[in-house]
């Protein structure tokens, strides 16, 4: 198997609202026509799918009962500290919820939480030795 990462999909409880969050964060929808059942936005070098959180453990064969921490955090990694900031208040006021403000940590980073309107984790963060690429891509150091 290739070393890569092609689609990340979050199951939400409501795709327009989730959806209507992330444009608010500045994103670009796709034009596929999931008929409000999904709702894609293309990222450098992969995807982010909204899918309906009960619709999602079905197709998986899963339950769709359970909550809390999934888990998993997803992450924003930023060119500066001082934008480590500014994207937890872009979030905030596109109607996210800031689970932890932005602090200095000790990977010698900054870094801060918000939440999603259905609580999914994001990560934002400065990390002085991830090189942030001009497509938004991440270099790891060699």
């Amino acid at each position: 198997m290739e070393q890569r990462l092609s689609l990340v999909t979050l199951g939400v409880a409501d795709v327009a609202r989730a959806r209507a969050f992330y444009e608010a964060l500045g994103w670009t929808a796709s034009a596929i026509d999931g008929e409000g059942r999904v709702a894609f936005f293309q990222l450098p070098g992969m995807v982010l799918g909204l899918f309906g959180r009960a619709a999602l453990a079905e197709d998986a064969g899963v339950p769709a009962e359970g909550s809390g921490f999934s888990g998993i955090a997803l992450a924003y990694n930023t060119r500066s500290r001082g934008e480590v900031d500014e994207r937890l208040r872009e979030a905030e006021a596109a109607g996210g919820r800031i689970v932890k403000p932005a602090e200095q940590v000790f990977w010698g980073g900054y870094s801060g939480y918000f939440a999603d309107p259905d609580g999914h984790l994001w990560e934002v963060a400065w990390n002085p030795d991830f090189e942030i690429l001009a497509d938004g891509g991440m270099k790891l150091p060699e």
